[in-house]
C-alpha cells in the first residue's frame, strides 16, 4: 500500500516543475523531501518506490516535462522515473543506475546550491 504522505510529496515536486520560471531552490527542497521520505523506514517500501517511479516515468501523461530545467535536475528526474522501482526487489539494478533513494538524495544535495 502506498503511504498517504507520498502523493503530497509527489504533487509538491510536480507543482515546482510546472511553475514558470521554475524556482530551483523550491524544486530542490521538494525533491529532497520526496526522496528523503523514500529513505525513511515508513517510506522505504516497494509500493512507494514503484509509485514514485511510475509517476515520473509517465511525466508526459501527468502533464509536465523537464526540458526547461538544468541538466542536473533532468538527469535525476529521469532516474527517478527509470530505475527507482528496482530499489526493493532488485537493489543491485537500482544501485547500478545510481537510482536508489539514498543515491538520488545524495545527487540532489550535491546540486542544492547551484
Amino acid at each position: 500500500m502506498t503511504s498517504p504522505e507520498l502523493q503530497k510529496l509527489i504533487e509538491a515536486v510536480h507543482g515546482c516543475i510546472i511553475e514558470r520560471p521554475t524556482d530551483l531552490v523550491r524544486l530542490n527542497l521538494s525533491m529532497e523531501n520526496l526522496i528523503g521520505f523514500l529513505t525513511m523506514p515508513v517510506g522505504h517500501t516497494n509500493q512507494n518506490c514503484k509509485e514514485t517511479d511510475l509517476y515520473f516515468c509517465l511525466h508526459d501523461n501527468n502533464g509536465f516535462n523537464c526540458d526547461h530545467l538544468p541538466e542536473d535536475y533532468q538527469l535525476i528526474l529521469d532516474d527517478i522515473g527509470g530505475q527507482l522501482h528496482d530499489t526493493i526487489e532488485s537493489p543491485e539494478v537500482a544501485k547500478n543506475f545510481e537510482s536508489t533513494p539514498e543515491q538520488l538524495l545524495e545527487r540532489i544535495r550535491k546540486i542544492k546550491n547551484v
